[in-house]
C-alpha cells in the first residue's frame, strides 16, 4: 500500500484541512503515516502568517525530499498561495496547491504515482473563490476533541496581515453540512467540538446574516452525544448579544472566549486597521462576563508594531492587567511583503520587540497564575483526554488544563478518555492546575 505523510503548520483551520486531506488520501487507498516515516507522498500544509512560518514551510519541504528523493511532494496552503513560484522551485516539489481545490491534490498525486501525470500547478486566483469548498473531516487520532471548520476567508484587511490575500473572501459552510459532520463525529465518539474558521465571527455574512455563528453554535450544542462545544477565535466586533446569550444558556457551550486584542493603544489599533478602540474592547469583555458565568477570556497581542512607542506598549500592558486574561498569546510583529504595515514609518528594532515580548509574556504568566489560583478549592468538570494508572488529564470548559489523581471518594476509578470527571482543585501554577477526582459526571 502506498504511504502518505502530512505535516501541518499554522492554525486550527490548517489542521482541519490536513485531516480532511488525510481522509481523502485514505479513500484513494493510501496509508497515512507520521511525517517522520518514509513515505511515497509527502504533503506540507504551509503557513505564511509570519516570516518564521514561511521559513519552517520551506524547511519541512526540504526535509521530506531528503528523506525520500523519489517521493511525490505536495506543497499546499497559505505560503504556497502567496508565493507559488518560490514553492515550486524548491527541489522535489511535484504538486503546488494553494488554499482552494484541495480535492484536486489527490487527483494530481494519483496521476503522478501512476506515472501518467506531470508536475501540477493548482494555484488559482483566490479572490475569485465565492463558494465554500466542502471537504469534510472525521477528526484526528485525538479521540475526545474534533475541529469542525465552518467558514473560510477573511475581508478585514488588517494592515499587518496577509491572510485575506491568501484565503480570499468570506465563504460560509452550509449549516446542514455542519450538522451532519457534528453528528458523524459524535457517532465516532468525539465528546467536544471546536468550531473554527479563518474569520469565525463572519460566519453567515455571505448568507445575509442568517444563519449566524450563534445559530450554528446552538445547533452544535444540542447535538446528541456532544458534551461540549467551543469557539476557536472571535473578533471583538463579532461578539454579539445573541452569541453571548447562547453561550450563557446552553449547558454544552464552553465558557471560554478567545478574543484577539492585538494592541491596547488606540493609535496603534487605528494603524493596524482593527476597527475598534481599546475602550470598546473592554466593554465587550465586560458584557461577556456579565452574561456568561465562569467565563475565561484569552487573547492575542502583537508587540513592536510600526509606530508603537513605549507609551503605547505600556497602554497595552495596562489594558491586559485590567481585563485579566486567563491566557495570552504574544507575537512579535513580523514585516510581511505586500501588506500596508510593511511600508509604515516607525519600524521597531528587533531587540526592542524582544524586550517588550518578554515583558508581556511574563505578565501573561502572572495573569494565568491568578486565574488558576481562583479555582483552588473549587469543583471543576474535566473532559478527560489522557488516562493511565491513577492519574488523568484534560481541560475544563474554560480552557484550563487539569492534572488529576484518583480520589478515595471516586471508588478507585480512574476516568477513561472521553469521560467527564468532577475534580476538586488542590494546586495551581501558571501552566495548569492539579486536583483530585471526586466522581464521574453523569448525563454529559
Amino acid at each position: 500500500m502506498r504511504r502518505v505523510a502530512i505535516a501541518t503548520l499554522g492554525c486550527k483551520v490548517n489542521q482541519y484541512d490536513s485531516d480532511a486531506l488525510a481522509l481523502e488520501f485514505g479513500k484513494a487507498g493510501f496509508e497515512v503515516v507520521p511525517f517522520s516515516d518514509r513515505a511515497d507522498v509527502y504533503v506540507v500544509n504551509t503557513c505564511t502568517v509570519t516570516q518564521i512560518g514561511d521559513k519552517k514551510s520551506r524547511q519541512l519541504i526540504r526535509r521530506a525530499h531528503a528523506k525520500n528523493p523519489q517521493a511525490v511532494i505536495v506543497a499546499t496552503g497559505c505560503y504556497v498561495q502567496a508565493s507559488p513560484r518560490e514553492a515550486a522551485a524548491i527541489p522535489g516539489v511535484s504538486v503546488v496547491s494553494g488554499t482552494s481545490d484541495r480535492a484536486g491534490i489527490v487527483r494530481a498525486v494519483m496521476d503522478l504515482t501512476q506515472n501518467r501525470g506531470t508536475p501540477a500547478m493548482l494555484v488559482s486566483e483566490i479572490g475569485e473563490c465565492r463558494v465554500y469548498e466542502e471537504l469534510p473531516s472525521e477528526g484526528t487520532a485525538e479521540r475526545t476533541r474534533a475541529y469542525v471548520k465552518i467558514e473560510d476567508g477573511c475581508e478585514n484587511f488588517c494592515s499587518y496581515c496577509k491572510v485575506p490575500y491568501v484565503r480570499g473572501p468570506v465563504r460560509s459552510r452550509d449549516s446542514e453540512r455542519i450538522r451532519d459532520e457534528v453528528r458523524r463525529l459524535s457517532a465516532r465518539g468525539f465528546r467536544e467540538i471546536v468550531l473554527t474558521g479563518i474569520d469565525l465571527g463572519a460566519y453567515g455574512r455571505d448568507f445575509g446574516g442568517s444563519p449566524s455563528l450563534a445559530d450554528v453554535l446552538q445547533m452544535a450544542a444540542r447535538a446528541e452525544g456532544i458534551a461540549r462545544v467551543r469557539l476557536s477565535s472571535v473578533d471583538p466586533t463579532d461578539v454579539t448579544d445573541r452569541l453571548l446569550d447562547i453561550m450563557g444558556s446552553e449547558p454544552a457551550v464552553c465558557p471560554h472566549l478567545h478574543v484577539p486584542l492585538q494592541s491596547g493603544d488606540d493609535e496603534v489599533l487605528r494603524r493596524m486597521n482593527r476597527r475598534y478602540a481599546s475602550a470598546e474592547f473592554e466593554a465587550v469583555v465586560a458584557r461577556a462576563r456579565a452574561r456568561v458565568p465562569d467565563l475565561a477570556v484569552t487573547s492575542d497581542v502583537i508587540v513592536g508594531f510600526p509606530g508603537e512607542d513605549e507609551a503605547a506598549f505600556e497602554a497595552t500592558m495596562a489594558l491586559c492587567r485590567r481585563v485579566g486574561f486567563s491566557r495570552l498569546h504574544v507575537f512579535q510583529y513580523s514585516r510581511r511583503r505586500g501588506t500596508v504595515a510593511a511600508g509604515l514609518a516607525g519600524q521597531v528594532p528587533r531587540d526592542e520587540k524582544q524586550r517588550r515580548s518578554e515583558r508581556l509574556i511574563a505578565l501573561g504568566r502572572e495573569l494565568a497564575l491568578k486565574f488558576h489560583r481562583g479555582l483552588l478549592g473549587r469543583i471543576v468538570h474535566v473532559l478527560v483526554e489522557k488516562s493511565g494508572g491513577a492519574t488523568c488529564e484534560g481541560l475544563t470548559g474554560n480552557y484550563v488544563r487539569v492534572m488529576a489523581s484518583r480520589g478515595a471518594e471516586a471508588e478507585g476509578l480512574t476516568p477513561p478518555p472521553g469521560a467527564m470527571a468532577a475534580v476538586r482543585v488542590t494546586e495551581a501554577n501558571e501552566g495548569f492546575v492539579r486536583g483530585v477526582v471526586e466522581r464521574l459526571v453523569e448525563g454529559v
